[in-house]
């Protein structure tokens, strides 16, 4: 028994920001911004809070695969940006949708968020506990960001991203992750310091830092292995494969994957230059995008592969 993605969903703000609406506040411009990562706009969101991304996103995916809410056993959300630190992101959600006999929590691995949180769903249905899951990815990384730092505030969005998926015979053809928390730190934001009657600190939020050089290293290197790694597993070439689903982290990285794996950038579909980096929402927005684009066809084989701070990988092979 496995998991099969029955249906998808996607949500993004509605408010839409241009480079050019971001060389107007700091020192950039759409040349530099989209020949260095691919990007021309991303949605910030206004009103919207990443529960309600989330819900919106699960409402149309529950809607594509024929289920009711009430039918969900488990929902879990990718995110490292909820709107409280206690109740999760997929309790609201439970709330929100009215799954009243789900089990519902939070996993944070960053940009592979969706990715780990759709194992985790598949162990729970592989081993027969549950039947039917909602998994989300849901970032507003436009609230962690110093947007006096062109080098990184510019590659961000919000928005959020959601797939349903219940126990089959087909489905997930095979799934690899992992992490290296040695070299955590050069993707890093840190929580809120002590603050008790031990120790007196400032308050103040701190905001995403990234060395962006050596994520670059991480994700060429670790991401077309960990994509042969889970074709091996599943018994499949390159070439077998339709499309593959990156985290849409910078245009280079994933032309540079393609390069490696010898593979057309054409299999490689993005939202890059109208999303940005939307973290743990990145690989279920582009899975919902080419579902309504009418791009999959019952049968075709996907690679979907998320990377991320932690630092976190993983990769999955699926049959449509």
């Amino acid at each position: 028994m496995t998991i099969r993605i029955m249906g998808t969903g996607s949500y993004l703000p509605e408010n839409i920001v241009t480079n050019d609406d971001l060389a107007k506040i700091m020192d950039t411009s759409d040349e530099w911004i989209a020949s260095r990562t691919g990007i021309r706009k991303r949605h910030l969101v206004k009103e919207e809070t990443t529960a309600q991304m989330s819900a919106k996103a699960a409402k149309q995916a529950l809607k594509e695969a024929g289920l009711k809410a009430e039918e969900l056993d488990l929902i879990i959300v990718g995110t490292l940006s909820g709107d409280y630190v206690t109740p999760s992101t997929a309790c609201e959600v439970q709330a929100m949708i009215g799954a009243d006999k789900a089990v519902a929590f939070d996993v944070n691995a960053a940009c592979s968020g969706f990715m780990f949180a759709m194992n985790t769903a598949y162990a729970f249905i592989q081993s027969g506990i549950y039947q039917n899951a909602l998994v989300i990815g849901a970032e507003i990384l436009s609230r962690l960001m110093d947007w006096n730092d062109r080098s990184t505030c510019v590659l961000f969005g919000d928005g959020a991203g959601a797939a349903v998926v219940t126990a089959d015979e087909k489905g997930l053809l095979g799934f690899v992750q992992g992490s290296d928390g040695t070299k955590g730190m050069v993707l890093a934001c840190k929580n809120r310091l002590n603050n008790n009657p031990l120790i007196k600190n400032s308050v103040e939020p701190d905001h995403v830092f990234m060395d962006g050089q050596e994520v670059y290293k991480f994700a060429v290197s670790t991401v077309p292995a960990s994509i042969q790694a889970v074709l091996e597993e599943a018994g499949l070439e390159v070439s077998d494969i339709k499309y593959f689903l990156l985290h849409q982290a910078n245009i280079r990285i994933i032309q540079s994957v393609a390069k490696r794996l010898k593979a057309d950038i054409n299999r490689f579909p993005t939202t890059l230059e109208h999303c940005g980096n939307i973290s743990a929402a990145s690989v279920p927005i582009l899975l919902d995008e080419v579902n309504k684009k009418g791009m999959l066809q019952r049968g075709d084989k996907l690679v979907m592969a998320g990377f991320g701070a932690g630092l976190t990988w993983s990769a999955a092979v699926i049959e449509w």
